[in-house]
């Protein structure tokens, strides 16, 4: 609604719904670093008219995400002007004409400007950098393919890259790096000492956070280049904090500081030890620290309730789940019904679906040092739920709806049938099974997925996939997959049901 009044006001009007846009996310979060790349980023195609009334369109991307983090990514992005571009849409494109504009482009001095293939709208998409002495006020140009044309898209990539490899390789080597500033960052509580509205310099935020001047300068200035804070340009060597750098602050809505405490620690050590994994298949956690991770956390309170406060960082993906058909079913159905969240940590999920429908009651089934932290989380709510101790094999026979929520990636296979078998052995019949897991795409199209995937492999064992390997485990263990939907931050939920 707020989309299409400011559409409205502008004079515009939204020609659909708007639909995913593969490409300029990754573009995104290749400038904006991995927060960037969990952002929603979606077109619309307002229809507008030439002066001799031909059709025309105005391009808008629309950027959902983490609080503070797609107001801060949109905000710079417009100020740089980076994505603005006038577009061609090619009407019938083959790989011969395709070939040909290319040709075309590069001729009269464009360059290579990345591109790619959305799968959302069957579309492929070639961007081209204008050259530095063109007197045109657009410095981008686009050429729209329908359809799939990533042999054609390949020969662009390679040339794009084709002058400068090393450097391509010298920001993928260095990326450790940006990993271990953040973390520090909030280690030494650096944004809770900044603010947006005041630039400080390195020499009166050193005694606050603990830190040398001189070396605190040098991290400073990292973290402006990674958009964490930026220099003031009024205040010469002071910097202030960005709204994506409020988020590594512990006390604000959406919250990352945990996270990158867990990325820049325990996982920036086992991914150390990636290279086993590849050779033996043995998580890479394990052969560092001697015990599944499950396992330490539990042993370590605060790295426990460290790991639970870090999950909360991609709750965003959790906000249509309340409306879901089957929990709106679920909730209207005379008498209440029960929702039971299975390794639901916190209560995160299950705190948005109670909330969301006062009729429903809930049971989390989590172990004895997760349940406790869930009380304190779920606060009034916890009248309506029941905090029963346990694991996969305690899963209770009084549900009605039954909610995986980021678990079954965390294992392998056969682990997955097992906990799948349990789960149909324990739901009545006409009970449902949600499952909210992220989805391997089929071809070789850029998902946050695949890069879960190789996180998984590394510290748990576990894996992410396909809709259709999904839909097998669940066979395997006597459920049908009854359908799927997409969720933000490429999420995905899975319905299935007994028989």
């Amino acid at each position: 609604r707020v989309l299409r009044a400011e559409l409205a006001a502008a004079g515009l009007s939204p020609d659909g719904e708007p639909r995913p846009s593969v490409v300029v996310r990754e573009r995104l979060a290749a400038r904006h670093g991995p927060t960037a790349g969990e952002l929603d980023v979606r077109i619309v195609r307002p229809a507008v008219h030439g002066p001799g009334g031909e059709r025309r369109a105005v391009e808008v991307f629309v950027l959902t995400g983490p609080a503070g983090t797609a107001a801060a990514v949109a905000a710079e992005e417009r100020t740089a002007d980076r994505e603005a571009h006038l577009a061609f849409d090619v009407e019938r494109p083959d790989p011969l004409v395709l070939r040909g504009l290319r040709a075309g482009f590069l001729r009269y001095g464009a360059r290579p400007d990345g591109g790619g293939y959305n799968p959302h709208e069957d579309g492929t998409v070639f961007y081209f950098a204008a050259p530095e002495e063109t007197k045109t006020p657009y410095r981008r140009v686009e050429l729209y393919a329908r359809g799939d044309h990533r042999d054609v898209l390949a020969e662009h990539l390679v040339e794009r890259g084709a002058g400068h490899p090393a450097e391509t390789l010298l920001r993928l080597l260095t990326g450790a790096w940006t990993t271990q500033a953040l973390a520090t960052c909030a280690e030494l509580r650096l944004p809770e000492a900044m603010s947006p509205s005041l630039a400080r310099r390195p020499e009166e935020l050193a005694p606050v956070v603990g830190a040398r001047p001189e070396n605190l300068a040098t991290l400073l200035r990292y973290l402006a280049m990674s958009g964490v804070v930026a220099a003031d340009p009024g205040v010469r060597g002071a910097y202030r904090l960005t709204e994506a750098g409020l988020l590594l602050r512990e006390d604000v809505e959406g919250s990352v500081r945990a996270l990158a405490l867990m990325y820049g620690g325990p996982f920036y050590e086992s991914f150390g030890r990636l290279a086993h994994t590849v050779r033996t298949g043995e998580p890479g956690f394990e052969d560092r620290y001697g015990e599944n991770h499950f396992d330490h956390f539990a042993r370590d309170p605060e790295l426990a309730a460290r790991f639970d406060r870090s999950m909360t960082a991609s709750a965003p993906m959790f906000d249509p789940l309340p409306e879901h058909p089957v929990v709106t079913a679920a909730a209207a159905a005379p008498g209440g019904r029960t929702v039971v969240d299975i390794a639901g940590g916190t209560g995160e999920l299950l705190g948005r679906l109670l909330t969301a429908h006062p009729a429903l009651r809930g049971v989390l089934l989590e172990r004895a040092h997760v349940l406790a932290a869930a009380r304190d989380r779920l606060g009034a709510l916890a009248d309506r739920c029941a905090f029963r101790t346990g694991d996969f094999a305690d899963v209770p026979s009084d549900g009605d709806v039954y909610v995986l929520s980021r678990v079954l990636h965390d294992w392998d296979d056969e682990r997955c049938r097992t906990i799948l078998r349990h789960c149909a052995a324990a739901m009545p019949p006409e009970a449902d099974l949600l499952i909210v897991e992220r989805l391997l795409p089929v071809d070789s199209a850029p998902s946050l997925a695949t890069a879960w995937d190789l996180h998984m492999m590394c510290n748990t064992g576990g894996r992410e996939r396909t809709a259709a390997a999904y839909a097998g485990l669940l066979a395997d263990a006597g459920l049908t997959l009854v359908g799927h939907s997409p969720l933000p931050l490429e999420a995905h939920v899975l319905h299935a049901r007994r028989g």
